[in-house]
């Protein structure tokens, strides 16, 4: 059977970040239509449902590639900042991070280091925190 899918599959466009968003965008309007029972919302829901098989099973790639750069273009200055948003919360595990007061230039500190005074790389200013 799985032999039988990767066959059919052979020379599809398949599953790319616009799929993937059109299907989750498709399962939110279902989700939201359990509570509002609004017809409108159950056929967008089918139709972006049935667009992503379309674009799946598309044999045009071409077309499928240029719908996805359309979408990534439009969504690349969101998607930096979710990563930029990501990867502070994952350095403030171990790092405080302060604003110089002159010159506003962010300074990493690691934690645990105690009262320190902290030296700007930028315009020389010395401030004490604690980190």
């Amino acid at each position: 059977m799985k032999e039988k899918f990767y066959r059919f599959m052979q020379g599809r466009y398949g599953q790319d970040q616009f799929s993937r968003f059109l299907l989750i965008l498709g399962l939110i309007c279902l989700a939201v239509n359990i509570f509002v029972r609004s017809s409108i919302l159950y056929w967008v829901f089918w139709i972006l449902l049935i667009y992503t098989y379309f674009r799946m099973f598309s044999k045009n790639h071409a077309a499928r590639y240029a719908e996805n750069q359309r979408y990534l273009n439009a969504t690349a200055r969101f998607r930096y900042w979710f990563d930029q948003q990501k990867k502070l919360a994952n350095e403030r595990k171990y790092h405080h991070i302060y604003v110089c007061p002159k010159c506003r230039q962010k300074i990493r500190i690691p934690k645990g280091k105690g009262k320190i005074s902290i030296r700007c790389p930028k315009c020389g200013a010395e401030f004490v925190k604690k980190s």
